[in-house]
């Protein structure tokens, strides 16, 4: 459990003991931790996930309001690393050693490297603040969803260009290909027919879990760009210690990734014939 009295937050810090045991009482927080969440689980199977102490709504309503904004974000986020990330890890791959595959390398350890917060910020400050190209904050225009998106993006590029680049490296050395090439078949045929829809295989599947790694990144990103989504409604939980937001947003998460997960494994299996039989 979070640290804090979640009933001093709500009676304020000059409540006295008797009030701040009442609210504990009301809410059942002065009943083991076992049983609360035991009590918690049972009407978060049932679809209760209770209500805010901070917004003084339910749970559930608010995050059905902000998750259109999240999910959008994640949408746009991780087109955009697949159309950055699989024509750069292609282009690498075909320049083996080349300073395009040393400037591709360096991109996949930059995403890797730079933090999320620093480099929205210092997006904000280049297209924002100094060239005023795009807005800083919001979204209320579609300019809005620009940098949020391409911040969220940056996480994933670097997993989905090395993919690329390694699936691509190990099929044009493969010997269906040596065959295509022995045909006469065109450098574009062998690259494109036949060796990235085996390569691509791979790169489909981990796109599922990249989205999800995007999607539980949006809290840093949110709050950067003041975008009102499921993540920053958990930054503001978490600030003022509203518990129920706080659980109902990790819950929310961690089904999100698992049935990414198995989305993951299911398009494995539809694109790869081997794994079908296992």
């Amino acid at each position: 459990r979070l640290s804090g009295n979640l009933a001093i937050n709500i009676a304020g810090p000059d409540a006295s003991p008797e009030a701040v045991a009442k609210i504990e009482r009301e809410l059942g927080l002065d009943r083991p931790l076992p049983v609360q969440f035991l009590d918690w689980a049972g009407r978060a199977a049932r679809g209760d996930l209770g209500s805010s102490y901070l917004f003084h709504e339910r749970v559930s309503s608010l995050i059905a309001s902000h998750l259109p904004v999240t999910l959008t974000l994640g949408v746009i986020a991780i087109a955009i690393a697949v159309a950055i990330a699989v024509p750069l890890g292609i282009v690498a791959a075909l320049n083996e050693g080349s300073p395009i595959d040393t400037a591709a390398g360096m991109i996949a350890l930059a995403g890797q490297a730079v933090p999320s917060f620093w480099l929205g910020l210092m997006l904000i400050l280049w297209f924002g603040v100094d060239l005023r190209w795009l807005p800083i904050a919001g979204l209320e225009t579609w300019q809005g969803y620009v940098l949020p998106s391409f911040v969220l993006a940056f996480v994933a590029i670097p997993v989905m260009l090395r993919m690329t680049r390694s699936g691509m490296v190990d099929a044009m050395g493969s010997d269906y290909v040596r065959t295509a090439r022995a045909k006469g078949l065109s450098r574009a045929a062998i690259v494109l027919k036949h060796a990235f829809r085996n390569a691509a295989m791979p790169v489909v599947a981990v796109s599922a879990v990249q989205l999800g790694f995007i999607l539980g990144g949006s809290v840093v990103v949110e709050v950067v760009f003041n975008v009102r989504g499921v993540g920053y409604l958990a930054w503001e939980s978490i600030g003022k210690g509203d518990f129920p937001v706080i659980q109902a947003v990790v819950l929310l998460f961690a089904v999100i990734f698992v049935g990414l997960t198995l989305i993951s494994d299911l398009f494995g299996a539809v694109l790869d014939p081997r794994l079908r039989g296992r």
